[in-house]
């Protein structure tokens, strides 16, 4: 099997079940040494327990690959920096970074606390900047330093953010500020030979498992839309191969891949001074532009895709 990021160092946010379990064990199939974070909460974020992320780093271990554990929040500036650290302190380099870590606490808008809030933000749109900070950080200094750098981000957004979804307000946002993140940085970063891409996968997890049905769903259902198959673009991505893709944000359900378009600016009239005559303006324009894309991410449901997502 050609070993598409042999010797390359990676740090996996997340990465003790589900979608960043996969990355992890993935990157290291192909070669690649890896920091397992996992701060080993309940999907709400209460709690901690590393034994997630271990049993990965065993498992890595155990087919012939290299790994190690980190417990850290990646809500927490100075442990995404530690994370980042360990990478460099015990594997020599980072090139490649998955911002995976994420929670769920679902309320309509009226219901939602300022904790459920405030929680999700941190975790998601926090939980991306911090890694990527300081993994640029360090690439920006060899380059500046005329070492050659090799730099890899990859985020996590979800059809949530991009499209949107009921319930998940403090969840969409942040998933959508992470789409944003990873357009800015790309172009921040090119500079210095670093790429920044974003998935917005759905997958059967832990978190999404009670939207999809739950004890109710087929297991031909859940094979579908396996963990790993995100993990497949993500591989490719953190290679060689992907050295001019940065900026892009891509769709990911089972075998399904494609690439989630943006905003783009639709149709264009002119104001009046008077708000009263407005109306009839309007009008114009909302007949003209496109509807809002469904959590499909089309006009309508397509290509069978599954309409629940991580």
């Amino acid at each position: 099997m050609t070993r598409l990021l042999e010797g390359k160092v990676a740090l996996v946010t997340g990465a003790g079940r589900g979608i960043g379990r996969e990355h992890a064990l993935m990157l290291a199939e192909h070669g690649a040494k890896v920091v397992v974070n996992d701060l080993g909460g309940d999907e709400f974020g209460g709690g901690a327990d590393v034994t997630p992320a271990a049993e990965v780093v065993g498992a890595i271990t155990s087919a012939g690959g290299e790994a190690v554990v980190n417990g850290g929040s990646v809500a927490s500036f100075d442990d995404a920096g530690a994370m980042v650290q360990q990478a460099i302190d015990t594997f020599g380099d980072i090139n490649i970074v998955v911002n995976n870590a994420g929670i769920l606490r679902d309320r309509m808008v009226f219901s939602m606390t300022e904790d459920d809030w405030d929680a999700v933000v941190a975790v998601h749109l926090k939980g991306t900047f911090g890694p990527s900070h300081h993994a640029a950080v360090y690439w920006r200094n060899k380059a500046k330093s005329g070492e050659e750098t090799y730099g890899r981000i990859i985020n996590t957004s979800s059809p949530s953010g991009i499209y949107g979804n009921v319930g998940q307000t403090n969840y969409g946002a942040a998933k959508a500020g992470i789409a944003a993140f990873t357009v800015i940085a790309a172009q921040e970063l090119v500079r210095y030979g670093v790429t920044v891409n974003c998935l917005a996968p759905t997958a059967w997890s832990r978190l999404t498992a009670p939207l999809m049905g739950g004890d109710e769903a087929s297991e031909e259902f859940k094979d579908s839309i396996d963990p790993r198959w995100i993990a497949v673009v993500t591989a490719w991505l953190a290679s060689p191969e992907a050295g001019n893709v940065t900026g892009r944000v891509f769709d990911v359900r089972g075998k399904n891949l494609g690439i989630s378009e943006g905003w783009h600016l639709g149709p264009v009239e002119v104001q009046p001074d008077n708000p009263a005559e407005l109306g009839p303006v309007m009008s114009k324009l909302m007949a003209a532009a496109r509807l809002n894309a469904d959590m499909s991410g089309r006009d309508h449901e397509g290509l069978g895709f599954p309409s629940q997502s991580i």
